[in-house]
């Protein structure tokens, strides 16, 4: 699919489950998250799903080292008639950070809402993530808005 530098991004597939297993439990850990293992297993199952309103993913490649993984959703919004795209994880193995994987991941992204005709592609980060809002900073616009949830 997309290609930065040696960085390969393409769809997820079923024999991609232990190197994304790895790399999600690494993006879980940077945020000091955990998940049960059936939150892990119903994950990737959605990720490999062919309904366009449940989740995907693309996996980044090093050569045939797995380097980096997103997450994305499509979704309707009240403001737009064309769906949204909601990226909602987005990981590259810290040995490769700076080197193009996250830019290769988000521009694959990129490249699956335009074929979907998505109106937006939106994310969010914690706002102690330095070294991600630096390549957020060049490849999108931070917004205004604060996120609340429930209590």
């Amino acid at each position: 699919m997309a290609q930065a530098n040696d960085v390969t991004v393409r769809p997820l597939r079923a024999g991609d489950e232990a190197a994304w297993r790895e790399l999600w439990t690494g993006y879980l850990e940077f945020y000091e998250a955990s998940v049960p293992e059936e939150v892990y297993a119903t994950t990737f199952a959605r990720l490999l799903d062919d309904d366009p309103r449940s989740h995907s993913g693309f996996i980044a490649l090093d050569g045939d080292r797995p380097v980096g993984l997103v997450h994305f959703v499509f979704h309707r919004h009240a403001w737009k008639i064309e769906d949204v795209c909601y990226l909602q994880d987005l990981y590259a193995a810290p040995d490769t950070r700076g080197k193009g994987v996250g830019r290769a991941l988000i521009e694959a992204v990129y490249a699956a809402a335009d074929a979907q005709g998505a109106a937006q592609v939106y994310w969010m980060t914690q706002d102690f993530n330095e070294t991600a809002r630096k390549l957020y900073d060049r490849i999108g616009v931070l917004t205004p808005f604060i996120k609340y949830q429930r209590s």
